[in-house]
């Protein structure tokens, strides 16, 4: 946390040290399920009220950016990809779209794709970046930038790789959130189910750290924790929810899941088992938001609530903090804060085609920094 600080603009790290402060003193006043309810009201308040990033550069002319995708098929991901999208039509820039599709065969050949596009920014998403650091050394060498979302489980640079900026909500305050949440929405007894997985290490810190906080909930406990690799839910989800249905029975009350795939998967055989639609276990995702998790929370379906990712606001913002480091400028430091949906303040599906995007305006706010339109 201490290297985060030390990359800020002295004025944003004094602000955010600040804020910090005033809410470790608040939270010190607060204990137990009192301090899970404010968390959790805390993070259900609008967007409108959203900070927005500090002022960057004047959009430069005739870039080309390069964006590969772990896997498109994946809800997070291509959401980013869509915001990238809309703000490189928006900058004047070319955007190249590249998809692993999550097979280790495809990798080498996709950056090395990449590379001879010869463009001015790589852009990496959802992937390991230290997993992938030893294919990102011929851009540096070659002098392109090289920025990601959801490569790291931290905002920032990512130490031992030449990526200069990994834009994504800080994952452990979105498992805390998560996990705060479900203490506060059963009173301070919930027995939880955790679904994880290990082969990623953003998983396994959201995973720990939401164990972390329902164990430190004296009337609330981990009855399991289970490692299902991403790939393999639609094999092992089924299977799994039947048997932690047949070993826990009602005492199953709650699932956290670092994603919302888990959910997808589980629903065969919960509704096979006899379990109510808007009953127990009550489901909430620490994930990226899709746009199936937000169908099931707008009809009290099988999924209660979830912590989406700003997907469309991450791709404005790839585009924004590339446009800094080429204009010879240091990164925004910009952080998003972690957001619970839930039924009570879910939007109409068709005002949002079933997308989590802030209304702080941050679209406007973007254009008139790059100077291609007067903000409103």
């Amino acid at each position: 946390m201490n290297r985060f600080f030390d990359r800020l603009p002295l004025r944003l790290t004094i602000t955010l040290l600040a804020v910090l402060l005033i809410a470790t003193e608040a939270q010190s006043q607060q204990t137990g399920l009192e301090l899970s309810r404010t968390l959790a009201e805390t993070a259900t308040q609008p967007t409108k009220n959203w900070p927005l990033p500090p002022k960057g550069s004047v959009a430069l002319a005739d870039k080309t950016v390069v964006y590969i995708g772990e896997d498109l098929r994946n809800a997070g991901i291509l959401g980013v990809g869509t915001g990238i999208r809309e703000a490189g039509a928006a900058i004047g820039w070319k955007v190249h779209f590249l998809d692993i599709g999550s097979k280790d065969s495809k990798r080498e050949a996709i950056f090395r794709k990449a590379l001879a596009l010869k463009p001015n920014g790589l852009i990496l998403g959802g992937m390991d970046g230290v997993a992938n650091s030893g294919y990102l050394p011929q851009f540096r060498t070659a002098g392109i930038p090289i920025i990601g979302w959801h490569v790291a489980p931290f905002p920032g640079p990512v130490e031992g790789t030449p990526i200069q900026v990994n834009v994504t909500t800080d994952s452990l305050e979105v498992a805390r959130v998560a996990a705060h949440f479900v203490i506060a929405d059963s009173g301070g007894t919930a027995s939880v189910v955790i679904f994880t997985d290990s082969r990623f290490a953003i998983a396994l810190k959201k995973s720990e750290t939401m164990a972390e906080v329902i164990r430190s909930c004296d009337g609330c406990s981990v009855l399991d924790i289970q490692d299902i690799a991403l790939d393999r839910l639609t094999m092992e989800m089924p299977a799994a929810t039947a048997r932690l249905l047949k070993k826990y029975g009602s005492r199953w009350e709650y699932s956290l899941g670092i994603n919302d795939l888990y959910f997808d998967h589980a629903i065969t055989a919960l509704v096979l088992n006899g379990q109510a639609a808007d009953g127990p276990p009550f489901s909430i995702s620490a994930g990226d938001g899709s746009p199936s998790a937000f169908l099931r929370i707008q009809n009290s379906s099988y999924q209660k609530a979830t912590v989406p990712e700003p997907l469309l606001f991450h791709g404005w913002q790839l585009i924004d903090e590339m446009n800094r480091l080429l204009s010879g400028l240091a990164p925004s430091g910009y952080v998003t804060p972690p957001y619970i949906v839930m039924q009570e303040n879910i939007w109409s599906t068709k005002d949002r085609i079933n997308l989590f995007d802030p209304e702080n305006g941050y679209r406007e706010f973007y254009l008139h920094n790059w100077g291609r339109t007067p903000r409103r």
